[in-house]
């Protein structure tokens, strides 16, 4: 599929509903779990989110979209989280996802991208020189990972339970990444 960013904005604004429908009101035991050692739980996760959302998407693109010479991005603590979301209940962090998200996607459209801009690039401390199209579209495939992680997370929690059944889901045959 070729990026654009309505096609983005389609998953974008989605997103924190998906996160609501699946995980507001349940039990801890399917948020707080991870999958072992050095994995993330959903709890975890949704701070990770969080942190992209204040860090991240815009302030990169918006380095990308400036007339600054150097455009070089902050490197992305992926593990903030931790310190950021502490004594802060799931649904706090589920409402302050949804707040930033809508912020952030209105800040997205205001700034009516042409096909140039997609072009423009920024230093991506990792990478090297990436493009907004590149960003952008990664912020949408990051949603989507981070959605189906937690999906397996959340299976992780019955890998025992399900018995012999276990042959058949393949979530339950993932790697803890």
């Amino acid at each position: 599929m070729h990026f654009t960013i309505e096609k983005s904005i389609e998953i974008l604004e989605r997103t924190s509903g998906v996160l609501n429908a699946m995980l507001h009101n349940i039990s801890a035991d399917w948020t707080s779990n991870n999958e072992g050692e050095e994995t993330w739980s959903v709890y975890d996760i949704i701070g990770h989110l969080i942190q992209g959302e204040k860090t991240d998407w815009i302030p990169r693109a918006a380095i990308i979209l400036s007339e600054k010479a150097d455009r070089t991005f902050e490197p992305f603590d992926r593990f903030a989280q931790f310190e950021e979301s502490k004594n802060k209940s799931l649904t706090q962090l589920l409402d302050e996802f949804k707040i930033l998200r809508e912020k952030n996607i209105e800040v997205l459209r205001s700034k009516k991208i042409s096909e140039n801009d997609l072009q423009e690039t920024g230093i991506h401390p990792a990478f090297g020189t990436v493009s907004l199209s590149q960003l952008l579209s990664t912020w949408v495939v990051h949603d989507l990972n981070h959605i189906a992680q937690i999906a397996r997370v959340m299976a992780y929690q019955y890998k025992e339970a399900v018995g012999p059944w276990i042959a058949y889901l393949g979530i339950l045959q993932q790697k803890n990444n």
